[in-house]
């Protein structure tokens, strides 16, 4: 039986280098006995989103220039790169990843510098407080969905990149990680659900009177015996709240400093190769129709 710590990194590269838009690609999976549509989202439902590549994967405005995201979603941000930002296209000038991060691990994050500053969307807020265990977040994304009865069965090109959300508890922390579990039944959320591939560096957020405050970073799955995006499956996002000073510190420093303070490393997943990963992220561009 496969870890599905390993097996959630390895779909994406299978995706994008077997076939491109007809593989499955993880988004919010929903809970089998409410109505599909409630889960349905916009992107005023979260406005600071950002999207990378057109099979999904995300990440968040956090200051006008600066992208908060998963380490392990980075392999085509290279400068140039044009990701979107609201209804805003804009291209990366530079990345940062967490200086510890390896592959399928924890601390899995990575801030995305802007070419240009976004000033149509305010900046969520990054969450400080060391209280997240029980609190009920949001999780928002795009690309292909299913149940918990059945797990990912509709594949981004089939979903047509419709946005949905869903709720989540904070079940249990970890120095670097928020834990997930999809419940079913009574024990779930009135919208219980959780994200996959297709929603890798997305958000886990509340929303407040003073704006939105991100929490967490979606990034892997940790469950042995669970396919993503089954019932009882559990999910890792990378705690917001334990990385913050290492967040404030790259955002204030300047580039000599911050390449002291991160990896460069793209992360290629199996498939990618130095090669062949120019035409993969050509394929994905969102400047390419989907």
């Amino acid at each position: 039986m496969y870890n599905n710590i390993n097996l959630r990194l390895l779909s994406i590269g299978c995706l994008i280098t077997t076939a491109m838009l007809t593989a499955p690609v993880s988004a919010i999976v929903i809970r089998h006995d409410k109505p599909s549509e409630q889960y349905l989202a916009s992107k005023a439902d979260f406005p600071p989103l950002a999207t990378f590549y057109n099979i999904g994967v995300h990440g968040t405005l956090i200051a006008p220039d600066w992208v908060l995201t998963a380490a392990h979603s980075v392999f085509c941000l290279n400068p140039g790169q044009t990701i979107a930002v609201g209804d805003e296209l804009v291209e990366v000038r530079a990345r940062y990843s967490y200086p510890s991060y390896q592959l399928g691990e924890q601390n899995d994050l990575a801030l995305i510098q802007l070419a240009k500053p976004v000033l149509s969307v305010a900046p969520a807020k990054l969450y400080r407080q060391q209280d997240e265990r029980d609190q009920m977040l949001w999780f928002i994304g795009s690309g292909g969905t299913g149940t918990g009865l059945t797990g990912e069965t509709i594949g981004y090109k089939e979903n047509n990149g419709v946005l949905r959300k869903a709720q989540n508890k904070v079940t249990a922390v970890t120095k670097s990680d928020l834990r997930f579990v999809f419940e079913s039944g009574q024990q779930a959320l009135e919208l219980e659900g959780v994200s996959g591939n297709g929603d890798s560096g997305g958000p886990a957020y509340l929303k407040q009177e003073d704006g939105y405050y991100l929490l967490g970073v979606s990034s892997r799955v940790d469950s042995w015996f669970k396919d993503v995006g089954e019932y009882g499956v559990k999910e890792l996002y990378t705690r917001v709240s334990s990385h913050a000073n290492w967040i404030d510190q790259v955002m204030a420093a300047d580039d000599a400093e911050r390449a002291k303070l991160s990896s460069s490393d793209g992360f290629l997943q199996d498939g990618m190769t130095a090669e062949n990963l120019p035409g993969i992220c050509a394929s994905i561009s969102l400047k390419t129709p989907v």
